[in-house]
């Protein structure tokens, strides 16, 4: 029997009956096994691993053994958590409003039927298919103080470009810049998509009752972009609370701690220092602050959002 039939039929026996038969909860279980043996083997098991793992001290050499919450202690205590948040927030607060403004300008100026705005799209999305490593790499090289194309460019202007990376001030701007280039156009897809779904006769009826077109875009556009607005920032905030690949290559978390972000720490404690518990204590906090930020933008567009337009 093919997999229509059998939904056919699982389906009318459900209406005769009003509830699922047995059969029916076999069939669904089937269809739906292949993905929850994935998400059950590399999302849940992961998690209560860690969970467990922040419990104990442990440095891959030796047995573990269990020190209750000693490690949330120490990692608060000695290895500088709260710098290493601290600068997380000041990433995330350099990266998502600059990357949602720029995101939502050029999805407003792409949303239009011109000559070669198809291929100023791909344009705008070829640098999300780039992998963070190779990107971060380029970057490096375009910011080097003494043979990067930056420094080239302000020479020839008489401005003695400074060593960007090596900068307290500079290095996390620049990685901040490099992850800002690479996503904005994955973020313009996502509002491109939400401007066109919305209703021309609203924009007609705006400008027949006089209104301008910022006022359009601040009382139509924005307040029905609200579902995808909450999708990109927080589908954003969470990746970039997790930042790690491009600082890596980029500053290696520093110069110092400059750059030190969270997922930085964690990965220096874990396979540096071999400090498996600390490392697992780092990461439930992390994810606990990934947690709160969620709930927090979840709880403030509850009554702003509009997900229906007639």
């Amino acid at each position: 029997m093919t997999a229509a039939a059998i939904g056919t039929e699982a389906a009318a026996t459900t209406t005769r009956t009003g509830k699922p038969t047995g059969r029916d909860i076999r069939t669904a279980l089937g269809f739906l096994a292949p993905s929850l043996i994935g998400v059950i083997a590399f999302l849940l098991v992961p998690v209560v691993v860690v969970i467990v793992l922040s419990f104990v001290k442990w440095d891959l050499l030796t047995p573990p053994s269990f020190v209750g919450v000693s490690n949330y202690i120490d990692i608060f205590r000695y290895d500088a958590v709260g710098h290493s948040l601290l600068v997380t927030a000041y990433y995330v607060l350099l990266n998502i409003p600059a990357q949602t403004v720029i995101a939502l300008g050029l999805a407003v100026l792409l949303n239009r039927k011109l000559p070669g705005t198809s291929f100023v799209r791909v344009l705008c999305v070829l640098p999300y298919l780039a992998t963070p490593v190779a990107m971060a790499v380029v970057w490096n090289w375009f910011f080097d103080p003494s043979t990067g194309v930056i420094n080239t460019l302000l020479g020839f202007v008489g401005i003695a470009g400074p060593s960007w990376l090596s900068s307290q001030v500079w290095a996390m701007p620049v990685v901040a810049f490099a992850n800002i280039w690479q996503y904005v156009g994955y973020n313009m897809l996502f509002f491109l998509a939400g401007l066109q779904s919305i209703p021309a006769s609203m924009y007609e009826a705006a400008a027949i009752d006089g209104a301008s077109r910022i006022k359009q875009f601040f009382s139509i556009t924005l307040p029905l972009l609200r579902p995808t607005m909450l999708f990109v920032l927080v589908t954003g905030v969470i990746g970039s609370f997790q930042v790690f690949d491009t600082v890596y290559v980029l500053t290696n978390g520093g110069p110092g701690d400059a750059t030190e972000v969270m997922n930085s720490l964690i990965y220096k404690s874990a396979f540096v220092g071999f400090r498996i518990g600390d490392a697992a204590a780092m990461s439930v906090v992390l994810f606990v602050v990934i947690l709160v930020v969620t709930i927090v933008q979840f709880g403030y567009f509850r009554n702003r959002t509009t997900y229906e337009m007639n």
